[in-house]
């Protein structure tokens, strides 16, 4: 089957349902990240349909979706602040775009195959975590903070995620509870039936089922219930920016200054971006490739080649700088895509509400959209997960507990790197530990080096010789060492020379050539100086 004819194939069996269940969870992202970064919000839209659209074609990765992240938008907002120029800002995000090419072609992507898998599931499930945390007070019709604000902190209203929660479930919106309660009880309905194989539940998207309920039920209270209607306040609903006519849309797009480039410190947000969003796009990769049904292993080069070009085209647009998201990713695999057409379509629909049903759009409650991405939530911070990693032993679950925690209460990046640092200190526990194997039968004691031995072992041969008792006879057998530091010939040899005073037999077994020189080297000079 050649590959126009798979991608047909797979769009018409299931990418178009999974494309309308990313196109409504990345649509209230891309508006409340713009927001946040203190951009025009059509600079969020756009972002989103460049991601969409020309990112998923280059894209390593059948089943990544990017899109304006969270995780930049105090770097952008900074930036923004500092230039004192939105259009300024652009320069650095297509400078960005350029060094992830750049970044690309040098093949800097394969550092992300040295993230652990433990910190990999850590990093979902605590994204699973903060979704849900951050949804909850949407579910509950608190609206205040905007879409897709994952910090732990919110510097905006200097309230925390706990915080927040409890505002939430102390004062609630009854029409915005009744909304996300029925949308989220719809869509687990739908997964069981889905599961049952029942047909419709298998072509029809949950995801778009929940909010047409979700505007159905405004809409009655708007004539039913008008206290509960969502729709008095603004706050509460999908914001887009609607254009009467063409002149309207033209001014509303801002292009780069290149003036700018004159700045030096332009050159210093640009590699910021460029760092932190291919870190990010990298991570987002991996996380997708753990948990795409198909287990294919992306591209990471490719990707950064693919996010360089998409930011390019973003900043020369006007939009914001793009990289792979988790939410989106997990949103699209979760839907049942299968490759890169369910993130075009995603693309191809936020460029379609933006130019035709505007006005349709912003009638979506975000309580509805909060019960969707309640689901995608839960879907990534199984329990089930926590059981799995458990039985892996404690080596796999505590890098992968740390990342959770601090993904939860710092940041993603922060979370991911304290992760690894603590998957790193196991790993070197565990290879110490592998060095060097000691077997006792009776008086008989065998002292095995698995591997080569370095200075870093010595502690452990140390207490290894103090606990030989009087009678011992004591094998050193060197064979699968290709390498003994220095400092462990002088430690083990000096013990033997001492070993017969203390009753102790040592006995050293094919011990490598320069090994034995070294030995006889250091023996010479001892018996020499006495």
């Amino acid at each position: 089957m050649s590959k126009i004819k798979y991608y047909q194939k797979s769009l018409l069996e299931t990418d178009w349902k999974s494309g309308i269940s990313v196109f409504l969870v990345a649509l209230p992202l891309c508006l409340g990240i713009a927001l946040a970064s203190g951009a025009p919000l059509f600079a969020g839209l756009l972002s989103g349909i460049v991601a969409g659209i020309v990112v998923s074609i280059l894209s390593g990765s059948e089943i990544s979706v990017s899109g304006p992240a969270a995780g930049l938008t105090v770097i952008v907002a900074t930036a923004i602040k500092d230039l004192g120029s939105y259009p300024g800002f652009l320069v650095a995000v297509i400078l960005a775009g350029l060094l992830q090419i750049a970044l690309g072609y040098l093949k800097a992507g394969k550092f992300s195959s040295y993230f652990p898998e433990s910190v990999i599931k850590g990093m979902l499930v605590a994204i699973g975590l903060v979704i849900i945390l951050k949804q909850i007070p949407h579910a509950l019709g608190d609206d205040q903070d905007y879409e897709g604000e994952f910090e732990f902190e919110q510097v905006a209203d200097h309230q925390n995620t706990i915080t927040e929660l409890i505002r939430s479930f102390i004062d609630f919106n009854y029409g915005a509870v009744i909304i996300s309660f029925s949308c989220l009880a719809l869509l687990i309905f739908w997964d069981y039936a889905a599961k049952k194989n029942i047909n419709f539940f298998k072509v029809f998207p949950s995801a778009l089922a929940a909010v047409l309920l979700g505007v159905s039920i405004n809409e009655i209270y708007a004539i039913a219930k008008p206290e509960y209607f969502l729709g008095n306040s603004p706050i509460h609903m999908v914001a887009m920016p609607i254009f009467n006519n063409f002149q309207e849309f033209k001014n509303v797009l801002i292009f780069p200054d290149f003036s700018f480039l004159s700045n030096p410190h332009i050159y210093t947000i640009a590699i910021t971006l460029a760092i932190v969003a291919s870190l990010e796009s990298l991570l987002s990769l991996e996380a997708g490739d753990s948990i795409d049904p198909q287990k294919r292993i992306s591209s990471s080069d490719k990707e950064l080649v693919a996010q360089g070009v998409g930011n390019t085209i973003a900043g020369l647009l006007g939009g914001l700088p793009v990289t792979s998201v988790v939410v989106r990713t997990s949103a699209n695999v979760y839907a049942g895509a299968k490759t890169r057409m369910s993130s075009m379509v995603h693309g191809i629909l936020l460029l379609a509400s933006v130019v035709f049903i505007p006005m349709l759009m912003n009638r979506i409650p975000l309580s509805a959209l909060a019960a969707i991405l309640l689901m995608v939530g839960y879907k990534l911070a199984n329990p089930v997960v926590f059981k799995k990693v458990y039985k892996e032993g404690y080596d796999q679950y505590i890098p992968f507990a740390a990342t959770i925690a601090i993904i939860i209460f710092k940041d993603l990046l922060f979370g991911i790197f304290i992760g690894t640092f603590i998957g790193l200190l196991f790993v070197v526990f565990t290879n110490f530990r592998s060095v060097i194997s000691v077997i006792r039968e009776g008086n008989n004691v065998l002292i095995k080096f698995n591997k080569d031995v370095s200075f870093l072992n010595k502690p452990r041969i140390k207490n290894i010789l103090m606990s030989l008792k009087e009678g011992d006879e004591v094998l050193v057998d060197g064979t699968r060492a290709n390498f003994i530091d220095h400092d462990i010939f002088t430690l083990l040899y000096t013990f033997k020379r001492s070993s017969k005073s203390k009753g102790i037999e040592m006995i050293f077994k094919k011990v490598n050539r320069k090994i034995q020189g070294d030995i006889n080297h250091y023996q010479a000079e001892t018996e020499s100086s006495h």
